[in-house]
This record gives structure tokens, C-alpha cells and sequence, in this order.
């Protein structure tokens, strides 16, 4: 893929990233509850990791995604939605709370990216 390219996908891949998170969160619970596979340390560790995978898709979306035009609003609120969900997804283990606060990063980051993509191509047409 091209960098025009990737610069032109990169709230799209942001989006995919943030949606396939939330999906991972609220379905690895019930495998790891209903499944003896995943109940072996390594295999979970090498499963939850994902998280890491995320973060880093994020990272990628956000930059790519914020090194044109956008608006200052939504490059504020891209990169400040992304280091909540970064430090969120960190510290699940510590609190239930940051797996909430996990959820609505991701979600917001893929409202966020929405309203880049509507930005994007109002510009364009105009």
C-alpha cells in the first residue's frame, strides 16, 4: 500500500481497529469462561495480547489519519482518544474500570474518525 494510499485509508483502518477491539474485549471473557483451549496460560497470553496489536493499529490510523488536513478539533480529539484507550487497555488488569473507559475510547475514536471522514469529503466537495 502506497503512503497516499494508507493516508487516505487511515480512518477507515482506525475505525476496523477500534470496532475489531471492542469485539475482542466482549468476546474473550466468555472464551476464556467456555473454553478449555484457552484456559492454557500461553495460548492466552498469545490471545490477549491482541491488545498490544490494537493499540499499534491505532497508533498507525491516528498518525496517518492526522497528517493532513483535518481540523484541530479532530486531531486533538484522535490523539487524545487514542492515549485513553492506549493507557485504558494497559491497566484493564489493575481496575474494571479502565475496561470501561477502554470501551468508550474505542468508541469515540471511531466516532472521531467518522467525523474525519465527513470532514474529508465535505471538503471535497465543495
Amino acid at each position: 500500500m502506497r503512503l497516499e494510499e494508507l493516508n487516505r485509508k487511515a480512518d477507515y483502518i482506525g475505525i476496523s481497529g477500534s470496532i475489531l477491539c471492542i469485539v475482542h474485549c466482549l468476546i474473550t471473557p466468555i472464551l476464556l469462561v467456555s473454553s478449555s483451549f484457552l484456559a492454557n496460560d500461553a495460548v492466552r497470553v498469545g490471545f490477549l495480547s491482541l491488545d498490544y496489536v490494537f493499540i499499534g493499529v491505532n497508533v498507525l490510523a491516528v498518525y496517518f489519519a492526522t497528517r493532513h488536513f483535518t481540523t484541530p478539533a479532530v486531531k486533538i480529539g484522535l490523539w487524545f482518544f487514542l492515549s485513553v484507550f492506549a493507557v485504558a487497555i494497559l491497566l484493564e488488569e489493575v481496575s474494571e474500570t479502565f475496561e470501561y473507559v477502554g470501551y468508550a475510547a474505542s468508541l469515540s475514536l471511531v466516532l472521531t474518525h467518522l467525523t474525519n471522514i465527513r470532514l474529508h469529503r465535505l471538503r471535497h466537495t465543495h
